[in-house]
């Protein structure tokens, strides 16, 4: 059996990125509960030279539907946008990406498999198929945006596990 771009990428994004918006949500939660500002937490981070959890967040839309926009307009590069501020405008932009992807047909990947994507930052380009950038690119950063987003706010102390970060795992029947 083959597996489409659509089928490798799409839902493998939905199914990381909808419980990402849980862990904004489970974050507000926890600034309300204990008292904390929410920039406390947007910008606590895992180690000094790593994004701060809101820039995670924003990261992991960012190679998810992010990267499906990417293929549609053969080049995209690093999100330089400031992170959300709050956790309402956070939730939003994962809710925007999620909507997005569930919008996206397989027909439409399928139409754009044969396309180039070109990841540009400064003065370097990183030319890419649509495949290879999909799967050798976007797709790992995306996981390891939301594993780091995951990473800080377990390290913050927040009652969270593995469920909350896996999603709705597709299974047989």
């Amino acid at each position: 059996m083959s597996l489409s771009l659509y089928q490798a990428a799409v839902p493998s994004f939905l199914q990381v990125l909808t419980p990402v918006g849980g862990l904004v949500e489970k974050a507000r939660a926890h600034c309300a509960d204990k008292g904390v500002p929410e920039e406390a937490l947007l910008d606590q981070r895992l180690a000094e030279d790593m994004w701060p959890f809101a820039k995670q967040v924003t990261a992991a839309c960012a190679h998810s539907f992010g990267a499906i926009e990417a293929l549609r307009s053969g080049e995209t590069g690093p999100d330089r946008n400031p992170s959300p501020s709050s956790f309402a405008a956070l939730a939003e932009r994962v809710s925007a990406a999620v909507a997005g992807l569930q919008a996206v047909t397989e027909a439409e990947i399928a139409a754009l498999e044969g396309g180039d994507v070109v990841f540009r930052f400064g003065e370097r380009a990183m030319p890419f198929t649509a495949s290879d950038y999909i799967l050798s690119f976007a797709m790992p950063n995306f996981y390891f945006h939301a594993s780091m987003a995951y990473g800080v706010l377990r390290n913050q102390g927040l009652t969270i596990g593995k469920m909350d970060w896996l999603g709705q795992i597709r299974m047989k029947g």
